[in-house]
C-alpha cells in the first residue's frame, strides 16, 4: 500500500455546496474527517467541527437559505463554533494523538475526498485569504471519483450517491449531513480495498508558482488558459497565483498583459496544468482580490503565446539564471550603464544585492540599439527584492526611477515589442523610412490627407514651431518638462511634408484649455537643446479646428463627397495606429467639389501672434501634407504622480443617464459607486451631459481614462478628462 491510513475529508460552506462548492467565496462552516486504517480495512475514528466564519458587516445572517436546505444546519450551532484556524489546530492534534502526524514520526496518511472542491476550492483559497498557514499534508489527496472510475472502468460517476448506487450500497440517513458523507466515503473505500484496488499516486497541489520560460514555438492547449480581468495594476504574478491558490499553474504560467504604452492594463493570461484546473479557475469568476472582483474567462493557447512567448535569445539567457524575483526598472536615463544600476541598488538605505552582478541586469533596446529607458534586474530572494522595491521613485541622476515586480512573461513581452519594427512605441524616425518608401509618386496617384485629428473650437492644443529637423517625441517631452504630464493619450502629432521630411512643427493635444495655456505661458520662446545647439521654440495654444486647418493646408472639407470617395475618408479623433494618408484616384479628385477660399488670415491667438495665413492662390488640388505621429507618445519619465484622490470629468452623457449607467460604463472599477458619482446640472437644474467621478488615487484615474476613454454609452461617444 502507498499509505497506511486515509483521512476522508468533507467540508460545507455557508453558501453553495455540492458541485458548486467554493464557487461563491462563502466561508467554510463545517469540517468533518474520518480516519481509515487501510492495512486493516476499518474505520478508526470520526470527528465533526462547526466552524465560525468571520463576521460579515453587510449581513447579520451566517447561512444562506440554500445552505440551510442542503445541509440542515442551524445558524446558532455555527455561531457557537470555533474559528477555522482553531479547528485546523484541533485536527493537527487529532493526527498526533492517533500516531499518523507526519512531523512527529507517525505512519503515512493521505486525504481522500469526493472531488477536488473541498481541498482546492475551499481550504486552500480560504486559508490563503485569512493568512492561515495550511499544513503541507493538505497538498496531496486522492480524488475518490477518479479512483472509482479508474478501478471500475466507468465514466458515469458524478458524486457519492452514484458510487453507492453502482455498488448497491445504502447510506445511513439517520446521522447528520457531514457525518453521513464521510461514512459513505468510508463504505466506498472499504469496497474498493476489498475488491483489490490500490491507492497509488495521489493528486498534488502546487505550493507556489514556479518560474519558467515560454517559447514562441511551444504548444499551449486551448483548454488550459484563462484570462483574468480587473486586476489591480500593481499585481504581480505571485498575487495572481494566490488568487488561484489550490490550482496548479504551469511553470511561468502567469502572463501580465501590457497596454500599448507598455504599462499593465489590469489583465493577465494564466496557463494551468490541465483542463480540470482551468474549469475550476472559471468558477472563481468575480471572486475578489481585496475590494476588487476579478473576472475570469476562457482564453486560447494562442492568446497566451502572443503575450508570454518569446524567441529572444538574450532574454532567455537572462531568465535562465534562476533568479527568484525579477524587478522592472522604468524611467532610466537613456545613457544608463550596468554599473549605475548596481550603484543604485547598493547605496544606503535599503542596500540590496543584484544576482550575478552585471549579468543580472537586462536593458531593453530598440532594434537600432537605442535604449527605451527600461531594464530588468534579477534578485536571489524575496527578501532582497523587497528591499529593492523600497527604492521605488529614488533618483538616478535627475530621473525618478519606478520599480515593479515583474515576471518572465513580461520580460518576453517587453523584449518582443521593443524589437518589433512595427512597434508603435519606437521613435518616429524608425518607422518613417519603410512607410514613406511605399507612397506612390504624386503624379500617378494624388493624396488626400485625413481631414481631422481632432475638431472643435476649444483651445486645448498647443502648436510647436521651429523644431530641429531631427527632433523626436522624447525631445519634445524633455522640452515640455513637467507640462508633458498634461498630454492626452496618443496626443503627440509630428508634422511631415509629402517627401517625408520633418516640417519643424508638431501639434500636442492637452487634457484641458487651462493646461494648454499654462504650457504656452511657461514654455513659449524657450530654448531646446538639440545636438549641442540651441533653438528657440514657439509654443502657441490653438484649437482642434486650427490644427486641422494647418494639416489640410486650408482646404474646406464640408462639401459632400462623391459616393466613390466618401467611404475612403474617415474622421479620426485620436487614431490608434500609424496610418498613411488616404489614397484617392486621380479621376475622383477631379470630381471633388471645391471652392477657393478667400484670402483671410486666421484670428490671432490671445497670447501669441497669429499662426499661418491662408495663401490667396490655390492649385487645382492642394500639395499634400503628410503628418506622422507615434502611437502612443513616449511616457514622460520625469513625472511624479501626486497621491490622494483624483477626479475625472465624464462628458457626453445622455441627458437621461443615471448613476447605474455610469457604474456600468466603468465596469471593472468597483470604486465607482453612487457615492463617488456626481451628475452635473445646468443653471435650470437639468442634466448637462457631464459627470464628476472621484477615484481614490491618480493611478486608478489614469487607468480608467486609458481603458474607458472614447467608449460608447448607448449611442453616445463618451470623453474622459483628468482634472485633479
Amino acid at each position: 500500500m502507498a499509505v497506511s491510513y486515509l483521512v476522508a475529508l468533507f467540508c460545507a460552506s455557508a453558501g453553495k455546496n455540492g458541485e458548486e462548492l467554493g464557487s461563491d467565496e462563502e466561508q467554510v462552516i463545517l469540517f468533518v474527517y474520518l480516519l481509515y486504517d487501510v492495512t486493516n480495512n476499518k474505520v478508526v475514528a470520526l470527528q465533526q467541527h462547526y466552524v465560525k466564519p468571520q463576521p460579515n458587516e453587510l449581513s447579520e445572517t451566517v447561512l444562506t437559505e440554500e445552505c440551510k436546505t442542503e445541509t440542515g444546519l442551524d445558524e446558532n450551532m455555527i455561531k457557537n463554533g470555533q474559528p477555522l484556524d482553531h479547528v485546523l489546530e484541533e485536527f493537527d492534534r487529532f493526527l498526533y494523538s492517533k500516531g499518523v502526524h507526519p512531523d512527529h514520526g507517525g505512519k503515512s496518511f493521505c486525504f481522500v475526498s469526493d472531488g477536488p472542491n473541498h481541498i482546492r476550492q475551499c481550504f486552500h483559497p480560504e486559508t490563503c485569504n485569512k493568512n492561515i498557514n495550511l499544513p503541507a499534508y493538505f497538498n496531496k489527496y486522492y480524488d475518490l471519483r477518479k479512483e472509482f472510475k479508474k478501478y471500475y472502468k466507468t465514466d458515469v460517476i458524478k458524486n457519492i450517491k452514484a458510487m453507492l448506487d453502482y455498488l448497491g450500497l445504502e447510506g445511513d440517513q439517520s446521522v447528520e449531513y457531514g457525518v453521513r458523507q464521510c461514512q459513505e466515503m468510508a463504505s466506498i473505500v472499504h469496497r474498493l480495498i476489498n475488491d483489490g484496488h490500490v491507492f497509488g499516486e495521489s493528486d498534488i497541489v502546487s505550493e507556489r508558482l514556479e518560474p519558467g520560460i515560454c517559447s514562441k514555438n511551444e504548444f499551449v492547449d486551448d483548454n488550459s488558459v484563462v484570462r483574468a480581468r480587473g486586476l489591480p495594476w500593481q499585481s504581480s504574478d505571485q498575487d495572481i497565483a494566490r488568487f488561484f491558490k489550490g490550482l496548479n499553474i504551469s511553470k511561468g504560467g502567469v502572463a501580465l498583459c501590457l497596454s500599448p504604452q507598455g504599462r499593465r492594463n489590469g489583465e493577465a493570461l494564466v496557463r494551468f496544468e490541465s483542463e480540470e484546473h482551468r474549469d475550476l479557475a472559471i468558477r472563481r469568476h468575480k471572486h475578489h482580490i481585496g475590494q476588487r472582483y476579478i473576472e475570469v474567462y476562457k482564453a486560447t493557447g494562442k492568446d497566451f503565446i502572443n503575450v508570454a512567448g518569446g524567441s529572444n535569445t538574450e532574454a532567455q539567457a537572462f531568465l535562465s539564471r534562476g533568479g527568484q524575483v525579477i524587478i522592472r526598472m522604468r524611467g532610466l536615463p537613456f545613457t544608463a550603464t550596468t554599473q549605475q544600476v548596481l550603484d543604485f541598488f547598493s547605496r544606503d538605505p535599503n542596500q540590496c544585492i543584484v544576482l550575478d552582478g552585471e549579468d543580472g541586469i537586462l536593458f531593453v533596446h530598440y532594434p537600432d540599439g537605442r535604449s527605451t529607458g527600461d531594464a530588468f534586474v534579477l534578485f536571489a530572494s524575496e527578501e532582497e527584492a523587497n528591499k529593492a522595491l523600497k527604492k521605488h521613485r529614488d533618483i538616478m541622476g535627475t530621473r525618478y526611477i519606478e520599480l515593479f515586480k515583474s515576471t518572465t512573461a513580461e520580460v518576453q513581452q517587453v523584449l518582443n515589442r521593443s524589437m518589433d519594427p512595427r512597434n508603435p512605441e519606437q521613435p518616429a524616425d524608425s518607422q518613417l523610412s519603410p512607410l514613406i518608401a511605399q507612397i506612390p509618386q504624386q503624379t500617378a496617384l494624388p493624396m488626400l490627407p485625413q481631414n481631422f485629428i481632432t475638431s472643435g473650437t476649444r483651445r486645448d492644443c498647443v502648436r510647436l514651431r521651429n523644431l530641429p529637423t531631427g527632433a523626436q517625441v522624447t525631445d519634445i517631452l524633455t522640452f515640455l518638462g513637467e507640462y508633458s504630464q498634461f498630454i492626452v493619450y496618443q496626443g503627440v502629432h509630428m508634422v511631415y511634408t509629402s517627401q517625408g521630411e520633418a516640417s519643424g512643427e508638431a501639434f500636442i493635444q492637452m487634457e484641458s484649455e487651462e493646461a494648454a495655456v499654462l504650457t504656452s505661458i511657461n514654455r513659449h520662446r524657450r530654448q531646446m537643446i538639440f545636438a549641442n545647439k540651441k533653438r528657440i521654440i514657439d509654443v502657441i495654444p490653438c484649437s482642434g479646428d486650427d490644427m486641422s486647418l494647418v494639416l489640410t493646408n486650408g482646404m474646406p472639407m464640408t462639401a459632400a463627397l462623391p459616393p466613390a470617395v466618401a467611404p475612403m475618408i474617415q474622421r479620426q479623433l485620436i487614431p490608434t495606429a500609424v496610418s498613411p494618408p488616404t489614397m484617392i484616384p486621380t479621376s475622383s479628385i477631379a470630381s471633388l467639389p471645391y471652392q477657393m477660399p478667400q484670402p483671410a488670415p486666421m484670428q490671432a491667438f490671445q497670447h501669441h501672434p497669429a499662426m499661418t495665413h491662408i495663401p490667396a492662390q490655390r492649385p487645382a488640388y492642394f500639395p499634400p501634407i503628410l503628418y506622422w505621429y507615434p502611437s502612443p507618445p513616449v511616457s514622460p519619465q520625469n513625472y511624479l504622480a501626486p497621491s490622494g484622490p483624483s477626479v475625472i470629468v465624464m462628458r457626453g452623457l445622455p441627458f437621461n443617464a443615471s448613476c447605474q449607467d455610469v457604474m456600468n460604463y466603468f465596469q471593472g472599477f468597483p470604486e465607482v459607486n453612487p457615492e463617488t458619482i456626481q451628475l452635473q446640472r445646468n443653471t435650470e437644474g437639468k442634466p448637462n451631459g457631464d459627470a464628476l467621478i472621484t477615484f481614490s488615487s491618480r493611478t486608478e484615474a489614469e487607468r480608467a481614462i486609458l481603458e474607458k476613454n472614447r467608449r460608447m454609452l448607448g449611442n453616445r461617444f463618451i470623453e474622459l478628462f483628468l482634472v485633479s
